[in-house]
């Protein structure tokens, strides 16, 4: 199974600190616009429930984000949110045993498939990065618990192990595709992601050939970014508005130039949950690196972001008293001079 150029290193993980980049230009007006979800979502109890037809008196979140009775939200207007965006590369049993890097970026199907258990049975809803964004942009609420589950790179583990499991729970996904691998060795194929498109697995760019775009001319650059997004268009036929960084490398250049492309967002490698619409071009995430136990697992997801019962049948919404949630930390980046990938963070990052 063919290996990406340019993976990271336990330290080159730490490197991905460059949330800090929040504070270079994201100040300036971003796109606002938005794609509707569509899906389900589970009930309180954990069974999936199927999007009411008109009348059935159960209220709706957005296009295919429809709650059960007695269902929590997360109302919108707050400006950050907590939500776990986990972090997948290989769905596989590590073929050399002796490789750490493939060790680190592989979680064995066993373990993804009690992953999604656990998420399901403990009434976690995952979202794609639509409803993210759309949550952010004042545009509908979220429901509670969201979670978005993102695979890199577009193994072909991600069609016939991870794909299978998603869809047996009905879960939303992200997938992160190299265009340049598509029907590729060991990657999936354009008609595998047509298909995942169509079930609940939103499609997102993950670059041409994998490189690193801090080191590329600014044709390249543009072209890495810009063709694969449209050669994701035309084979999806519809708009790809998201994109995630070649092993979560970004510096100011990269990041105005996938403003430039057309994104809305782009995630990093650098580790957090909490996410707000001004730096939806660094999103951090949760790496999911293989052999965590459950309960390593969970402790991964951070704090809760505090719901509200949601009314229902035109009830008025009831508030709740929720658990206090740690604040994150006042804190003051600044792009470092020690390299151009990298960044001083003065402050503590919340949990």
């Amino acid at each position: 199974m063919p290996r990406m150029k340019g993976r990271p290193t336990g330290g080159q993980v730490g490197a991905a600190v460059l949330v800090a980049l929040a504070s270079y230009s994201l100040a300036q007006a971003l796109p606002s616009g938005g794609l509707s979800a569509a899906g389900t979502q589970r009930s309180t109890t954990g069974r999936i429930v199927p999007t009411p037809s008109p009348g059935s008196g159960l209220p709706t979140v957005g296009p295919g984000i429809t709650l059960a009775q007695s269902g929590r939200i997360i109302p919108p207007g707050r400006p950050a949110v907590h939500v776990p965006i986990l972090m997948y590369h290989y769905i596989r049993v590590n073929p050399e045993p002796h490789d750490r890097l493939g060790f680190n970026l592989s979680v064995t199907p066993a373990d993804f498939s009690a992953q999604m258990n656990w998420l399901a049975g403990h009434g976690f809803q995952p979202i794609d990065m639509r409803d993210l964004r759309d949550y952010l942009l004042g545009k509908r609420p979220l429901p509670a618990k969201p979670v978005v589950i993102t695979l890199d790179d577009g193994y072909r583990d991600l069609y016939t192990t991870a794909y299978p499991i998603l869809k047996e729970h009905r879960f939303k996904a992200v997938a992160y595709i190299v265009t340049g691998f598509v029907d590729g060795p060991g990657t999936v194929t354009r008609q595998q992601v047509i298909e995942m498109d169509a079930n609940r697995i939103e499609i997102g760019s993950h670059s041409v050939s994998h490189p690193d775009l801090t080191k590329l001319a600014p044709e390249e650059l543009r072209r890495q970014l810009q063709d694969s997004k449209v050669g994701l268009e035309a084979m999806l036929k519809h708009p790809v508005l998201d994109f995630c960084y070649p092993a979560g490398v970004v510096n100011p250049t990269v990041l105005q130039a996938t403003q430039v492309a057309g994104y809305e967002t782009a995630t990093t490698t650098a580790a957090g949950t909490q996410h707000s619409a001004s730096d939806r071009f660094l999103w951090a995430r949760v790496r999911v690196g293989g052999g965590e136990s459950l309960e390593q697992f969970a402790a991964s997801l951070g704090p809760e972001e505090p719901s509200e019962l949601e009314a229902v049948s035109g009830q008025p919404r009831v508030l709740e008293p929720t658990p206090a949630v740690p604040q994150q930390a006042n804190r003051r980046l600044t792009l470092s001079r020690r390299a151009p990938t990298q960044v001083a963070l003065q402050g503590t990052l919340s949990p």
